[in-house]
């Protein structure tokens, strides 16, 4: 089973996609399992502050070291071998290879991020450091989302065929996935390309091939 457990200020953002199609399926089946940290509860002081101004000035709130690290150890004290995923701009980029090497047996801590940014020392504590792009989200809540769903569905038993998810695109590197058709035949003019409906798979699959292309 995978397991994510998921450190957040905002539960009642991640929720409602988790229990919801494929990542439904995937708990139902027994294949993977979410699991949530709230941040709030290993605050400081009477107001639970998780965040303060930077040293040197300048606009915004940073999270602060000792919750998140007490967080984070709060959840290593029962899994010592759970790895740290922090969604930041300074990791690697996230593709479809990263996903996969992530799709096992395992237990992972996301840590979501909030207001400007986060401590520097915090990333001593991070096995994972991922970037989903150049660009610049208000928090951690989406990335964390985007990486759970990109590696459950990668878990045997969780996308309906077992070739589901060797096929498509980015399954091998750059690769796009061959163009694809239902009914109805004709469609206001646009017809299926005649060869797939032909039965013969050796044909199919040579011009899956030729209409395969690169990222």
């Amino acid at each position: 089973m995978i397991k994510f457990t998921i450190i957040t200020l905002f539960q009642e953002a991640l929720e409602p996609y988790l229990k919801t199609s494929m990542m439904w399926k995937a708990v139902d089946k027994g294949l993977a399992k979410f699991d949530f940290v709230n941040l709030r509860d290993f605050g400081l002081g009477p107001h639970k502050s998780v965040d303060d101004t930077p040293y040197g000035g300048g606009d915004g709130m940073l999270l602060r070291c000792e919750p998140v690290f007490a967080a984070v150890e709060s959840v290593k004290a029962k899994d010592p071998e759970a790895k740290v995923i922090l969604p930041t701009p300074v990791g690697e980029i996230w593709n479809q290879e990263k996903a996969r090497s992530l799709a096992k047996d395992a237990h992972y801590i996301i840590l979501c991020p909030h207001y400007e940014g986060y401590d520097e020392r915090i990333l001593s504590i991070v096995d994972y450091k991922v970037s989903l792009g150049k660009y610049v989200l208000t928090g951690g809540e989406l990335p964390a989302l985007i990486i759970i769903d990109s590696v459950v569905r990668l878990i045997p038993g969780v996308l309906g065929g077992e070739t589901s998810a060797l096929v498509e695109s980015f399954s091998d590197g750059d690769n796009l996935e061959y163009p694809q058709y239902t009914k109805p035949y004709d469609f206001r003019g646009m017809t299926v390309p005649d060869i797939l409906l032909s039965g013969n798979h050796g044909e199919i699959a040579k011009w899956r091939e030729e209409h395969s292309g690169k990222a």
